[in-house]
């Protein structure tokens, strides 16, 4: 998931400038002439740090996911981020003070090391969620292990209401079971719990049962992704715009009774639906439901107008820095640059960050400093990360559609992972 071509400006500091410059950062995170903010409130500046980071620490991984962005393997690669490069990149977290920052794969549980760098970003004062995979590498002893080490939520996959299902999604017998054990561990030594499920032809039958099956488990938060067509992720599985919508209804009703929050991932136009749903509710001159006091571990609602590569970094398991790990254009790499330095000033970052540069309805839309459409949506479809969110059915106001253009076969390789 390599795109050189955004990044020939950024080589240019030697490891010992790297180094200097870390230090520093460390001196003085924020510049005088910048405000230091609670990170948890909307006025966290987007230009200065993320919201999200997300390390891949690995892509190995036992299960075979039939949308797995990274198309995991089996073995770990041997240019990993080393147990020292990844306590210096969770230094620069905490220096960054970034508020969210998970742990993922692959399986993170493939590396040995995971105790210790989670027991690193706690006594730097990083708050750690991580999503394991379901596997038999997935135990209570390893849970408790997580807690104690000094992991702040769990977060797991449910793709189906049934096993049937969502083995079927992940590729190995027993994961549906796995996944339910690891929410009840969790909740057995109160470690709060997260579950993550990808919305996409193989499952948006079930959509209703899934949801029903998440109600009746004790979590802190449902993570709704929407499917971004790369990786091993296959075009023919994404949902239309219309199906976006329905799913949105459905998960907006759900967020007024539940007692978990509800957030979506590569869905930035749920955000337009969400206010679009209060001025409905203002002009028919009723009030809006109002929803239930949530479970006390809330992490903080992400600022609005959140989305790749503006309030989000994504750095693998070699040291690339993504806007997103559903968008394969890599903006440099930590070990060469500081994370500050590539995400505040990457010609890729900046250009995202930017929305005057969005094309087509996205370019035109009223919603598109809350929203901006999802970006590696964008890319996957259009090899344009500026253009219009292709599973949005929401016309602007004075807009002129403009007929779609045919993608050409030589961009496929986008949606297929080659």
């Amino acid at each position: 998931m390599k795109d050189g071509g955004e990044i020939d400006s950024l080589n240019g500091h030697s490891t010992n400038s790297t180094s200097e410059r870390l230090r520093s950062l460390r001196s003085n995170p924020v510049a005088p002439s910048h405000k230091v903010m609670n990170p948890q409130i909307n006025a966290i500046d987007f230009n200065e740090r993320p919201f999200i980071a997300i390390w891949e620490v690995t892509q190995a991984c036992d299960l075979a996911c039939v949308h797995c962005r990274a198309s995991a393997q089996p073995d770990r690669h041997p240019m990993e981020l080393s147990t020292d490069e990844g306590k210096e990149l969770i230094d620069q977290i905490a220096v960054l003070k970034v508020p969210v920052f998970v742990l993922t794969g692959g399986d993170p549980i493939k590396r040995p090391d995971l105790f210790e760098l989670i027991g690193h970003a706690r006594s730097a004062g990083v708050r750690v969620s991580l999503t394991p995979s379901a596997t038999p590498l997935l135990t209570r002893e390893i849970v408790v292990r997580l807690k104690e080490a000094g992991l702040a939520r769990l977060a797991v996959s449910l793709d189906g209401a049934s096993a049937q299902t969502h083995d079927a999604f992940r590729g190995m017998t027993g994961s549906f079971a796995r996944t339910l054990d690891a929410v009840r561990w969790a909740n057995e030594i109160g470690l709060p719990a997260q579950i993550n499920t990808t919305f996409s032809r193989r499952n948006i039958a079930e959509m209703d049962a899934i949801a029903s099956l998440i109600e009746s488990l004790k979590i802190t938060l449902w993570s709704v992704f929407f499917l971004v067509p790369t990786g091993r992720g296959k075009l023919n599985d994404l949902l239309s715009a219309d199906e976006f919508e329905q799913v949105f209804a459905r998960i907006h009703t759900l967020s007024k009774t539940a007692t978990f929050d509800i957030k979506t991932t590569e869905a930035q136009h749920y955000r337009r639906y969400v206010l679009q749903q209060k001025v409905a509710h203002r002009k028919a001159g009723s009030v809006a439901p109002t929803a239930q006091e949530k479970v006390d571990d809330a992490i903080g609602r992400a600022p609005r107008g959140l989305n790749d590569g503006k309030g989000f970094a994504f750095i693998s398991h070699t040291g690339e820095v993504f806007p997103s790990g559903f968008m394969p254009l890599s903006a440099g790499n930590i070990r060469q640059q500081p994370l500050s330095v590539i995400y505040r000033e990457s010609p890729l970052f900046l250009g995202l960050r930017d929305t005057s540069k969005l094309e087509g309805k996205c370019g035109s839309c009223e919603f598109k400093e809350i929203c901006g459409g999802s970006r590696a949506r964008a890319y996957a479809l259009t090899g344009n990360p500026h253009g219009e969110e292709p599973c949005c059915s929401y016309v602007p106001k004075g807009y002129v559609q403009v007929p779609p253009t045919v993608k050409r076969a030589s961009n496929l390789h986008v949606l297929q992972g080659a």
